[in-house]
């Protein structure tokens, strides 16, 4: 095996600043933004040391609500500078979740826009923290989010109770250069940087801790996958709270001293010209995404010569999307990567020159020093090529695990180190692995995971359900659509609407039931267990999904 980089990210930004100072390290095509590597390493250190002027240290966890602005991907550096842990906010939460996020992660500062789409995300905070609007800022006192005392406003026009983002700018003034070095010195790699929270079967998001070397490492091979160098350009449309976004996107490129480029709001416009205007070699995203690009009307006008690479990942790729990716994009040595939030999140990933059969029928294999292994779901053995079992992981790339969370833990990682995925697999003689199914019922639904649980806890909170089962069921467009099955108490009417309704603005939109059916019993096992792909099977006939259903 190679040596692993002992890198932190800090630390990682500081090296390669130094090896391309002259190179772009962040571009914003619409912003006219343009940093070099040592500019925007400038930046992050000055905006590290506002942090410190702040009062935020190291341990210390800092969540962001906030689409793909600058100030994103300049606090991902800066909080890793001295040792505060990002916590990144999934932008399409609505007060339910985002109240859950903060209090779980003991957030101790939270950054956030505005708005995004149809959430106002300031009205939403001061609904979740009513004592914001009359707080001093940096002295929130909130009887619900206790260890919250800071929130700061990355925009114009501050709300009350917060400070502006410009105002740490301001505080680094007061913090010296030896200051922010101490901070640095203090640091150690397989300390936790990062955070992100991923939905679990228990119903309740748990909090993934991620190390400098968890990610350093994920981000350079992802890169070496696709072969980048300082000449790459990646165009970044996919989220930054995402995996895809600050690590197969902002750490691949880092660790290469290649150019990010982000789009801020995915539009399929807004990215081609993107690609044209700044002569992007790579380009990420999901195969809706890709989808969307290639179907645009104005397509054909956009010059995308300069492609070469990318991900496509999130969920399966359509064949004659990829050929299209291939032959359209000019994207010849674009790659599939699978793999998820516990593993930093990368496991296996296609390389440039693997066929296109590979590339579509498989997810790749895996990443150097990385340990692949399919097990057997009942006795945990080795199977050998070409027989389904459990995909499991070990290596570098492995979660310290979840926050506050022993036993959620314990049963992810076994006491050998093996990262037990739930998804089933079969693998080749050569390694390329291929998804066959889940052995946890979650709904991928356009990239987005989805665990029926959390929606069923939810949904248990209405006063006409007596009970819900919630699941994935085909959909042409998103991969899947998210279906539940409710039994009404006696006596009470409710209808499809109600049931959606309940759910607006209290979870994501894409977690809402685009089906419902009403039931007065569930398909059972034997022993009493509830069978989820028996009614995945009645709605397939019932709806007529055969073809993966509409295209909604």
């Amino acid at each position: 095996m190679s040596q692993p980089l002992e890198f932190t990210v800090g630390g990682l930004l500081d090296a390669v600043a130094a090896r391309f100072p002259d190179t772009d390290a962040l571009v914003y095509v619409d912003r006219g933004i343009r940093y070099s590597y040592r500019q925007f390493n400038e930046v992050c250190r000055q905006v590290a040391k506002g942090l410190l002027g702040l009062g935020i240290r190291k341990g210390d966890h800092v969540s962001i609500w906030a689409y793909n602005v600058p100030e994103w991907v300049i606090l991902q550096f800066a909080t890793a500078k001295i040792g505060a842990v990002l916590v990144t906010v999934n932008t399409n939460y609505k007060s339910a979740e985002l109240e859950y996020i903060l209090k779980q992660s003991d957030s101790t500062a939270l950054f956030l826009v505005k708005s995004f789409k149809d959430t106002d995300y300031v009205a939403t905070l001061n609904e979740v923290v009513p004592e914001l609007q009359g707080a001093q800022p940096g002295m929130l006192s909130s009887a619900t989010l206790p260890f919250l005392k800071h929130v700061v406003f990355i925009g114009e026009e501050t709300p009350g109770g917060m400070i502006n983002f410009e105002r740490i700018m301001a505080l680094a003034r007061d913090v010296s250069d030896e200051e922010l070095a101490a901070a640095e010195r203090s640091l150690d790699c397989r300390e936790v940087i990062n955070m992100q929270y991923t939905s679990g079967t228990t119903g309740f998001p748990k909090g993934v801790m991620l190390t400098h070397h968890n990610i350093v490492n994920n981000g350079f091979n992802i890169g070496e996958c696709m072969k980048f160098t300082e000449k790459d350009r990646l165009c970044i449309p996919v989220p930054f709270f995402h995996c895809f976004g600050c690590v197969l996107g902002v750490m691949a490129c880092v660790t290469h001293g290649s150019t990010m480029v982000p789009v801020e709001l995915f539009d399929p416009l807004a990215v081609l010209r993107t690609i044209e205007q700044e002569r992007c070699t790579a380009v990420h995203g999901v195969p809706t995404m890709f989808i969307a690009e290639l179907e645009h009307p104005d397509f054909p006008k956009f010059d995308l010569t300069s492609l070469r690479s990318g991900i496509m990942a999130g969920s399966p790729c359509p064949i004659e999307v990829m050929k299209r990716v291939i032959r359209d994009m000019h994207a010849a040595e674009i790659t599939i990567a699978y793999g998820q939030t516990e593993s930093s999140p990368v496991i296996t990933q296609t390389r440039t020159d693997d066929p296109i059969e590979l590339r579509v029928a498989t997810v790749g294999r895996a990443l150097p020093d990385v340990e692949v292994k399919i097990a057997d779901i009942e006795t945990g053995a080795v199977l050998p090529p070409g027989k389904q079992g459990e995909l499991c992981t070990r290596g570098y790339l492995v979660m310290k695990g979840y926050y506050k969370m022993p036993d959620e833990t314990a049963r992810a990682i076994d006491a050998e180190g093996w990262l037990h995925t739930g998804d089933l697999a079969v693998m080749d003689e050569n390694g390329y692995c291929k998804i066959t199914g889940r052995i946890k019922n979650m709904i991928i639904r356009g990239g987005e995971n989805v665990y029926p649980r959390e929606i069923e806890e939810y949904l248990y909170t209405h006063p006409k359900i007596s009970d819900v089962q919630v699941y994935g069921v085909p959909d042409r467009k998103y991969g899947e659509q998210v279906m539940a099955a409710v039994i009404v108490k006696k006596g009470v009417e409710l209808s499809e609407e109600e049931v959606r309704e309940f759910c607006r603005g209290k979870i994501a939109n894409y977690k809402i039931p685009r089906y419902v059916k009403f039931v007065d019993s569930y398909p059972m096992t034997a022993s009493g267990k509830i069978q989820k792909f028996k009614l995945r099977e009645m709605a397939v006939r019932e709806l007529q999904l055969e073809d993966g259903g509409e295209m909604a």
